[in-house]
């Protein structure tokens, strides 16, 4: 089994997805013999895309991160939420693999994902609580990795989340009992 391990967290020695994620690739690693290829959006970004390199079908960079997440069984993407949504690393990642002709394509009956059989594990760190209540209305951080993924045929998504981390030390440290706990149920 290959993972394809995606940080984005800003904080590196502090960074509530990163703690997750490194627990996922863990934990599945208990479980089998896997392959590991890891990928830092942060200390190593991806160039956000302009014209010229959304023209190039070529673009080499473009080709790698696509046979990295082609050859992947499992993906672990340690994702924070910031200003509601995914940091703008791990946009330039999804905005160089969500390619027209390779990672889906169009039919008559609407897009189609080409990207099949494939389980995704979010590690989701929130300083709020917005899985709930009113604030939910603001998560554009889950919900837009869910779509992003579905759209090119991954929907096996489970996220692990801490969220609340920022409301003091004991929702923080609640949260992330909570999270290494589904870490610990994982298959």
């Amino acid at each position: 089994m290959n993972i394809l391990h995606l940080d984005s967290g800003l904080f590196i020695g502090q960074s509530v997805s990163r703690k997750l994620s490194a627990g996922i690739v863990e934990r599945l690693q208990k479980t089998g013999s896997h392959d590991v290829t890891y990928r830092d959006l942060v200390t190593q970004p991806v160039p956000h895309l302009d014209a010229e390199t959304l023209m190039d079908g070529d673009n080499a960079l473009s080709q790698d991160l696509i046979a990295e997440l082609q050859a992947a069984d499992i993906i672990v993407i340690g994702a924070p939420m910031y200003n509601f949504t995914i940091p703008t690393q791990l946009k330039a990642w999804l905005d160089r693999v969500l390619k027209a002709g390779v990672t889906f394509q169009y039919t008559e009956q609407g897009p189609q994902g080409l990207l099949t059989d494939k389980t995704v594990y979010i590690a989701s760190g929130r300083g709020g609580i917005y899985s709930k209540g009113e604030a939910a209305a603001m998560d554009h951080q889950e919900s837009y990795l869910r779509q992003a993924l579905g759209f090119i045929g991954i929907t096996n998504v489970q996220v692990v989340r801490a969220e609340g981390v920022n409301l003091g030390e004991e929702p923080r440290e609640q949260a992330l009992q909570a999270a290494q706990a589904e870490i610990e149920a994982l298959v």
